[in-house]
């Protein structure tokens, strides 16, 4: 069983997932509207990432016999400048959720909740490829900066990126 302690802080962190998916929703919408659709595809996907984020810490929750208590969703930002500053925005935002991530496993930690540990070490290594991913496409732009054609293809590239459901959630949904 979870200690109350861990179940609000899990909890927390799911408020936290769902905030992460509403932002990329955000972002999806953004670009899409400015004729990003490649970019508009990327970031819903990783909207659907975020959801799988949050059901895994729910489903964790409820297997250790806790309690889900979903917290309302704070508003999010609705337009970015261009492309380069909602990657760079999405990279600052995935550091905020490591340290989080972070935080949660030395809780479990300090707890000795071994389970709880185990459970997050899949979510860290998840934050490690989260954050290489937004500096890899933040570096491409950057190499494109002024160049229409270069960021028709990185859009172009983008838009091939395919929703993969999260691998603690096979079987399960």
């Amino acid at each position: 069983m979870l200690s109350r302690n861990l179940q609000d802080a899990i909890n927390a962190q799911v408020n936290a997932e769902f905030w992460s998916a509403y932002l990329y929703l955000s972002m999806s919408a953004d670009a899409e509207a400015k004729g990003f659709k490649g970019v508009s595809n990327w970031f819903y996907v990783q909207f659907r990432e975020e959801q799988d984020h949050a059901r895994i810490l729910m489903n964790y929750i409820l297997a250790r016999g806790g309690r889900v208590e979903l917290a309302p969703i704070a508003a999010v930002k609705t337009s970015w400048g261009n492309q380069l500053e909602a990657f760079e925005e999405t990279l600052v935002h995935e550091r905020k959720v490591t340290a989080l991530i972070n935080n949660l496993y030395d809780l479990a930690i300090a707890e000795k909740d071994h389970a709880t540990s185990s459970m997050l070490k899949w979510f860290i290594d998840e934050q490690v490829e989260e954050e290489e991913n937004a500096a890899s496409i933040i570096e491409s732009l950057k190499q494109v900066e002024g160049n229409k054609l270069g960021l028709y293809m990185i859009d172009k590239e983008l838009a091939a990126r395919t929703y993969t459901q999260a691998a603690p959630l096979a079987g399960k949904e």
